[in-house]
């Protein structure tokens, strides 16, 4: 280098960019949430926000502004801009939240108009919250006259139905939560069920509702199309009044120990107290004990109802699984039978045993079902008469 050259500052050339090189901002590199195929309100937080809007104004618009100004909100604000959004994605208002005005939808006026029956206003509210969003639709259609699953087995279907991954729990939170509010998601033999909406309307005024039958006048766990025999496991079993120890027995048993046992089998599993049809109760629970692919008797309490029922199942000799109490004896006709023996003394000697009863009732139930399966009981052994000829 010369001493000229020495002298002189240096100058820094920045380095070239590439011509297909894109400057990335801090707002690019953050991560970005996904869309959700559902509203990001629970439905009862935008019902109370379309409840409002009748309140103000009933069935006619009202400026946006005037509404939350009312409520005391600011209708700029981004937690408002997204309750106006939830609200019209489930069906109760027209308008966004860059309109002048919101507006109630003809169902979002049947929901909440203090004027209309309890059961039009209720079926508004089923139609909003579960058949206006999609993949809650898809959710319910699938679990129907079913226990509610699992967390995790809800989280594969809602990710199969297109919840993205990080909503998936958020889908079958608000999924869960709609589902209570409108009232189709009840706790009956010991667990929560997904049920028909005419269960959450039966204890209503029986208004004709368009769209839907006429209510009917037992339970409607399942209905008739639903009682395919051939894929039905019946339950007979001491049931007694709600709260009664016959009852909280038989809940468990249900519950805890048959349809975990059962899950595997396809088989759809009913109790007496689950029947849909309307009709004389006694011909149902003796067309579930003749025709059903396997019956369940539970001897516990030595409840007559049981005997009887049990009896008839013999008659048509087919598969059945007997159980009992610890504490309760076996009947002498029976003592051949093979019984499973539930030690249900406390729960210290309950609870370290139910996978052991499970596997025995799924044991059982494997051996029952199988084809060929001989179906011995006190009838086939000392009357054998009375089945000759049958196919």
């Amino acid at each position: 280098m010369s001493e000229s050259e020495e002298g002189k500052p240096k100058t820094v050339k920045a380095p070239k960019k590439a011509p297909d090189q894109k400057v990335v901002s801090e707002a690019d590199k953050a991560p970005r949430k996904s869309v959700r195929p559902f509203p990001a309100h629970a439905f009862s937080e935008a019902f109370e926000f379309a409840q409002a809007i009748q309140d103000a104004s009933g069935n006619q618009p009202i400026r946006r502004i005037t509404l939350f100004d009312q409520l005391k909100r600011s209708p700029e604000s981004s937690a408002s801009r997204t309750l106006i959004t939830s609200a019209g994605k489930y069906g109760l208002v027209k308008g966004s939240y860059k309109s002048e005005s919101l507006e109630l939808t003809d169902r979002g006026d049947r929901a909440t108009n203090p004027d209309q029956p309890a059961a039009v206003k209720a079926k508004a509210r089923f139609e909003c919250a579960i058949d206006q969003v999609s993949i809650f639709k898809s959710l319910y259609e699938r679990y129907i006259n079913q226990r509610l699953p699992s967390t995790a087995v809800l989280l594969d279907a809602s990710k199969e139905l297109g919840a993205p991954a990080d909503g998936a729990q958020e889908c079958i939170d608000t999924f869960i939560s709609n589902l209570k509010n409108v009232g189709v998601l009840k706790t009956l033999s010991g667990a929560e069920r997904v049920v028909p909406l005419e269960h959450a309307l039966e204890q209503m005024p029986q208004t004709r509702i368009e769209g839907l039958n006429p209510l009917p006048r037992h339970n409607s766990l399942l209905t008739e199309e639903a009682a395919n025999f051939e894929k039905t496991c019946f339950v007979v079993s001491p049931i007694g009044d709600p709260g009664s120890e016959f009852r909280r027995h038989a809940d468990m048993i249900l519950s805890s120990f048959i349809e975990p046992a059962l899950q595997d089998f396809g088989l759809k599993v009913v109790r007496a107290d689950q029947i849909a049809e309307s009709g004389i109760i006694t011909k149902q629970i003796a067309q579930y004990v003749w025709n059903s692919r396997l019956v369940i008797a539970d001897l516990s309490f030595h409840n007559p109802n049981v005997f009887y029922e049990l009896a008839l199942r013999h008659a048509a000799n087919k598969p059945v699984i007997q159980l009992i109490r610890l504490a309760d004896k076996i009947p002498f006709d029976l003592q051949q039978s093979r019984t499973i023996v539930i030690d249900t003394t406390d729960h210290y000697t309950l609870v370290p045993k139910i996978d052991t009863y499970r596997a025995e009732i799924s044991t059982h139930a494997r051996r029952a079902l199988e084809d060929g399966a001989t179906t011995d009981n006190p009838l086939t052994v000392f009357l054998p008469e009375l089945f000759m000829g049958r196919s």
